[in-house]
């Protein structure tokens, strides 16, 4: 079976658009079932401790998708009209807080260029009780996809954390790409997970399994998210075929993301010498490139792009987002940066 996607089109679009690998069909091949919504699914079971293991946390629950997570985090640990403070470009924050509609919370955005809560800021929010409204959790996210993949620092994780606690509030990490920040800063991942109650992590972008996610934390929080899970009709019956694949990624691909990090400094290098063109220079896998300087928009530029058999994501109106993943080779790259060449000229 084939795990490689036309290779005549280079994906830039997203992390999300890699296949499993032969492994993965094994694995899911021999895995074995139960009923995840009665008495549990063995294999889904496994992963669940295997990825609390893996992270420092006591336990672990699989779910759909990393968005799923992070509501169950929330839902978990936040009282109704209470408090949530968030980064404002962060993807809870941006993407994900139309779940307020069921977690009743507040959602505060705080500043966090390159990734990072502003500390006095959110030391001001956390002694606030304007409206009287009561912070009940801090979220972070790390890498930051947002800005660019930006991974905050493993000293500012833990001023986060000491700041939350001395305020009685949990924090949740939001880590959709956390083996990508963990690279990034040469630390185990749970050094990252220590600096938080509750973490999310997906399996399905730079690892390449097809779907599924696993939020970690303490015992009773994991077993109220699960309690959740089925309330909000999340019970998923033979899952371990899905959840066979994430153990999979788990076991043998996290090591392999340093090269879609090498490929994605590449890529920043060589787009940089475009007239026009100005780039963020990545830190993981994730490169912002901005055409303003060009004449065209980013809607314009992405026409041009699938023109010439390259996709990239429109970020804004003047920004696209390209980001390296499995099937991105350094073939594919500078395959890739003759198409941004060409469309600038």
């Amino acid at each position: 079976m084939n795990d490689s996607p036309d290779n005549t089109t280079i994906d830039l679009r997203s992390d999300t658009v890699t296949l499993p690998t032969e492994a993965m069909y094994e694995r899911i091949r021999s895995a074995p079932l139960g009923d995840d919504g009665l008495d549990g699914d063995p294999t889904a079971q496994e992963l669940e401790r295997f990825t609390a293991s893996l992270l420092g946390k006591a336990a672990g629950l699989y779910t759909p998708s990393a968005t799923m997570a992070n509501l169950l985090a929330i839902l978990a640990q936040v009282p109704r009209q209470d408090t949530i403070l968030l980064g404002a470009a962060s993807h809870i924050y941006t993407a994900e807080r139309g779940a307020a509609t069921f977690t009743g919370a507040f959602y505060q955005p705080l500043p966090d260029a390159d990734g990072a809560l502003d500390l006095h800021a959110l030391a001001a929010a956390l002694a606030s009780t304007k409206g009287n409204l009561k912070p009940a959790l801090v979220c972070v996210e790390t890498s930051h996809n947002n800005e660019g993949g930006a991974v905050a620092s493993l000293a500012h994780m833990q001023a986060v954390h000491r700041a939350a606690h001395a305020a009685g509030v949990n924090v949740h990490l939001d880590g959709a790409r956390l083996f990508n920040a963990a690279l990034a800063l040469g630390r185990p991942a749970a050094d990252l997970c220590a600096q938080a109650d509750t973490v999310s992590v997906c399996l399905s972008k730079g690892l390449s399994a097809p779907m599924g996610a696993v939020l970690v934390g303490p015992e009773e929080t994991i077993r109220r998210a699960r309690l959740l899970r089925k309330l909000i009709g999340a019970s998923q019956r033979q899952v371990g075929i899905a959840a066979a694949a994430g153990l999979e990624a788990l076991d043998s691909m996290i090591g392999r993301l340093a090269e879609d990090h090498d490929n994605a400094r590449l890529l920043g290098q060589d787009l940089a010498a475009i007239p026009g063109l100005r780039i963020r220079q990545p830190q993981t896998n994730i490169v912002q490139v901005d055409v303003s300087g060009t004449g065209m928009d980013a809607s314009q530029w992405e026409a041009a792009m699938r023109q010439r058999r390259v996709l990239v994501r429109p970020w804004g109106p003047s920004l696209l987002r390209c980001v390296t993943h499995r099937h991105i080779t350094a073939e594919a790259v500078r395959g890739a940066v003759a198409a941004f060449a060409a469309v600038a000229a």
